[in-house]
């Protein structure tokens, strides 16, 4: 009964409008204080441990790495490489878009960055050379959910936070599946573009290949740091996240130079020679250093990461909280006590996580979602015996396809805003898409090596403690 009136108090909340961390603190409040032995001293330290949890460190860092990529010129020069790369393929202009947003994603971490940073850009081009526009925003608003599938990922992030899985191993986990995925819509682009005649792109020859891959290398580049720094032993997840910001605003303010006290000042003038330039070019980086620190551009960076960061990690907070409830009263031992007994093997177990977490996608945030479902399903599927990783996965992929299912679908939104249609038009040409990752997501949750398989070979098997 105490259990019952837990999740109705959250469900209740939501239903009312209220924010979902207020949602998860206050049901935790009044539950520890009318149904449980627990003290509530304990919410005021479990809330102060959440700040402390080394893991989440990690989340503030990309958010802000996230930022200075999508500000800083990276994400024109990524589409340029990746038109050069598969847009002389039937739909080549689409195939590209999806190629950006798979090898942003590689850097931000963030659904609805990749979406703004590729789509502003890819969506208008393709309306330039003939696709219809509802085409193009279908391909955008899903080709941008593989922001929070292919590592660095924040919501892989909070996953392993929640559950004290490994942040490397679940970004291992997440290359086969990002692959798989971004391949998946490429090769529906190609058969839809070879029967209606869409428009491809010339080659340009091997040259502007060169061209492109040089000119976006130096963001391209922060993959080896994240993911080569993490596997190489040369520092942690979080360490990662950190050095990934200070490198993302180093690049967008003194490389590329697309904002900041340097904006539009060229690395090399006419009259200059090799030498003469790099002088000048490292006297301008010393001397405006200090400058860039405070520029307008800077701050208005730091001022919309520092929004998103404080709005994550107070619903991160309480849900912890949440978990911590859940944890105490043996909640999640009680329902995998009732599913066992119920008949429920690990086919139909994933076949019900897969249900509760499309409806739940539909009306939440990724992240509070998956906080409140991670902690309660966990327990069960370790039972069952269904490796943690590849639950994590699972969890992932389904926060995508509720990134984009109406009514609270957030790169609906966004792409809604970046185009200018309406929320009806954009759901209707995403829709199709969607098949394709209802697809995807029968694959991930059946075959568990698209997982496992990298993760186990290059860091051996999962040690579970029950």
């Amino acid at each position: 009964m105490e259990t019952f009136f837990l999740f109705c108090m959250v469900l209740g909340l939501l239903l009312f409008g209220a924010p979902i961390s207020i949602s998860l603190g206050l049901s935790s409040v009044v539950y520890i204080h009318f149904f449980s032995d627990d003290s509530l001293s304990s919410m005021a330290q479990k809330l102060f441990e959440a700040t402390e949890h080394y893991t989440l460190l990690a989340i503030p860092f990309f958010i802000l790495a996230s930022s200075f990529m999508a500000t800083g010129g990276v994400a024109k020069r990524i589409i340029r490489f990746a038109i050069a790369v598969v847009g002389p393929f039937p739909g080549g202009l689409a195939m590209a878009g999806v190629f950006a947003c798979m090898l942003f994603a590689a850097l931000s971490g963030s659904s609805p960055a990749t979406v703004v940073a590729i789509g502003t850009i890819v969506i208008a081009g393709m309306k330039d050379v003939g696709y219809p526009k509802e085409f193009a925003a279908g391909i955008i608003a899903n080709a941008g959910t593989l922001g929070i599938l292919i590592p660095p990922s924040i919501v892989m992030v909070v996953y392993a936070a929640a559950t004290d899985v490994s942040v490397g191993r679940m970004f291992l986990a997440g290359i086969i599946p990002g692959l798989l995925a971004g391949t998946m819509l490429m090769l529906g682009i190609y058969i839809v573009a070879k029967r209606k005649n869409y428009p491809r792109q010339p080659w340009k020859g091997v040259g502007e290949l060169a061209s492109a891959a040089g000119d976006s290398a130096f963001g391209l580049f922060l993959i080896v740091i994240i993911l080569g720094g993490i596997y190489g032993g040369v520092f942690t997840p979080t360490e990662a996240a950190a050095v990934a910001a200070v490198y993302a605003a180093f690049i967008a303010l003194f490389v590329y130079r697309d904002m900041g006290p340097l904006r539009e000042v060229s690395w090399r003038r006419p009259s200059e020679g090799f030498v003469e330039a790099a002088i000048r070019n490292l006297y301008l980086t010393v001397t405006r250093f200090p400058l860039a620190l405070v520029h307008e551009d800077t701050q208005k960076v730091m001022t919309n990461s520092a929004k998103t960061t404080i709005m994550l990690m107070f619903i991160i907070a309480n849900a912890l909280l949440f978990a911590h409830v859940l944890t105490t009263e043996r909640i999640p031992q009680q329902i995998t006590d009732l599913m066992i007994g119920a008949g429920f093997n690990w086919f139909t177990f994933l076949l019900a996580v897969n249900l509760l977490l499309l409806i739940g996608g539909q009306f939440m945030e990724p992240s509070g979602l998956l906080l409140i479902v991670a902690p309660v399903v966990f327990p069960i599927a370790i039972e069952l015996g269904v490796d943690p990783i590849h639950l994590g996965i699972i969890m992932v992929v389904n926060m995508e396809i509720g990134m984009i299912t109406p009514p609270i679908g957030l790169n609906l939104f966004v792409t809604s805003g970046i185009t200018g249609m309406s929320l009806v038009q954009v759901v209707r040409a995403a829709l199709p898409w969607v098949g394709i990752l209802m697809i995807f997501l029968i694959l991930v949750t059946y075959i568990p090596w698209i997982s496992t398989a990298i993760p186990t070979a290059l860091m051996g098997p999962e040690t579970i403690t029950r």
